[in-house]
Formats: C-alpha cells, sequence, structure tokens
C-alpha cells in the first residue's frame, strides 16, 4: 500500500504554514515534505508533528536566494563554502524533526560553457553532503527537474541523476524520481522506474500536464501506484502538486489507497 506525504509547500496554503499539519493529519496523511523549514524554529515544527502524528520525510537544503530566482547552489562555481554551511544547518534541522533524507538543489546553468566545471563542482558538494550525511544515518538525494518548470536547471532526466549516482559510490545517495518532472522530460514511467528502482530514494506525483491533483492528465496514477505495490517500493510518495481549488476537496483519489 502507498504511504503519501502531503507537500505543505503546496498544500493547504488557505492556511498559514504551522496550521498547514494539522489540516493534512486531519486529511488522513500520516508524513508531509515540503521546501524549506529555515524560516521556522526547528522545535516549533518538530511539536506540530509529534501532535499530529505525522512523519517528516523530506525537505531541501537551503537553496540559496530563492526569492531572486536561485534554485540550489550544488553546482554553483564559487558558493563551496556557501554549501558546506548550508549542509550542518540542514543535518541540524533533520535530526531535530527526525527527518531521514534531504535534497540538494542544484541550480541553474547561466552559460552552457560553464556545465563542465559545474558538474565537478557539483560531484565534488555531493560526495562531500553524502559523506557528512552519512554519519547522521540520513539519506542525500538529487533531483531531475523538467526544463518547463524550471529552465535552465543542471539536470533533467532520470539517467544523468543516476549516473552520477553510480560515478559518486557513496551508498547514501539517491536519485528523486518526481513522475510530473519525469513524464515531461521523458514518458515510458513504468520503464523508467523499473529500469533505475535500486537508485530511488523518494517518489513524487502531480498531475500533468497542469500540476493538479493526480486523478486528471495524461498519467494514469492508479496503475503506477499498483506498479510500485508490486516491485515492492516501500518509500513515501510525496504529493507535491497544486490543487485545483480547497486542497481537501480534491483528496477523492487518495481515498482508494488509504
Amino acid at each position: 500500500m502507498p504511504r503519501f506525504a502531503a507537500n505543505l509547500s503546496m498544500m493547504f496554503t488557505d492556511a498559514p504554514f504551522t496550521e498547514r499539519f494539522a489540516r493534512a493529519a486531519a486529511a488522513g496523511f500520516k508524513g508531509v515534505e515540503y521546501l524549506f523549514p529555515y524560516d521556522y524554529p526547528a522545535a516549533e515544527l518538530a511539536e506540530r508533528l509529534a501532535e499530529n502524528g505525522l512523519s517528516q520525510v523530506l525537505f531541501n537544503l537551503p537553496p540559496g536566494d530563492f526569492a531572486a530566482g536561485e534554485r540550489g547552489i550544488a553546482a554553483l562555481p564559487g558558493r563551496e563554502a556557501q554549501f558546506r554551511e548550508s549542509v550542518d544547518q540542514a543535518i541540524e534541522y533533520a535530526q531535530a524533526l527526525g527527518c531521514p533524507r534531504l535534497h540538494a538543489m542544484a541550480g541553474l546553468v547561466s552559460d552552457e560553457a560553464l556545465r563542465p566545471r559545474m558538474r565537478e563542482v557539483y560531484l565534488d558538494n555531493l560526495r562531500y553532503a553524502a559523506r557528512r550525511l552519512a554519519e547522521q544515518n540520513l539519506t542525500l538525494l538529487i533531483e531531475p527537474i523538467n526544463t518547463r518548470s524550471i529552465p535552465g536547471y543542471f539536470i533533467n532526466r532520470q539517467a544523468e541523476g543516476h549516473a552520477i549516482v553510480a560515478e559518486l559510490g557513496e551508498p547514501n545517495l539517491k536519485v528523486q524520481m518526481d513522475f510530473f518532472h519525469a513524464q515531461i522530460m521523458e514518458g515510458d514511467l513504468a520503464a523508467c522506474f523499473k529500469r533505475f528502482q535500486a537508485g530511488v530514494g523518494h517518489i513524487q506525483i502531480a498531475g500533468v500536464p497542469d500540476r493538479h491533483e493526480p486523478d486528471l492528465g495524461e498519467v494514469n496514477y492508479a496503475y503506477l501506484f499498483a506498479l510500485l505495490d508490486e516491485l515492492g517500493y516501500d518509500g513515501w510518495i510525496g504529493c507535491e502538486y497544486n490543487p485545483r481549488g480547497l486542497t481537501e476537496d480534491g483528496l477523492g483519489w487518495l481515498a482508494n489507497w488509504r
């Protein structure tokens, strides 16, 4: 049976962030994820998790200046010291929240001529982060993101992410497979998951093409959920979508999978 985590950065957004935990629990979710926790004291978020019986399943390392358009710094030359500081900050929050996995956003390619140097920086930073996280028994994730949602993002296809994981050989480095991004970039989702299953550390979902609930669009999620069960995937599935209206009104799809 799939385990679904509500993405509190995108769901229940009619409520203040710290009130979304209770809304998620009331809607039947047992886990939550979100982009970043750093605007709130870790103790406050831990309290929200505990009082609602929720597991924190994922959040991202600090991404640089997100408000100014940065989408991660892991592959950005000259930002190595900042990246290492971000790893330490994320570990502190992960320990306080009991979160077992962290996602390091790569960043944007500003000039294609810089791509080889960016790859060197990316691999060095991922190696450092994976080893630091391993000391705390944490998993590091990287995520290929489609070129429509985030133009210029450094990695875009599942094969790219898994090749990097294989090259580094760090046992706690995995790839986040977001079916929304993967469908836009490559499709053939069932075969894609079967090919890379051993290296997948987390799954996310959204309807394609509009990133709404997974009950509308070109992806047959009922088939994919059954396939994940059949293949023995026992991780979380993050619901990283923008509800069409009130979040609770669009959760009919979830009833069949509780």
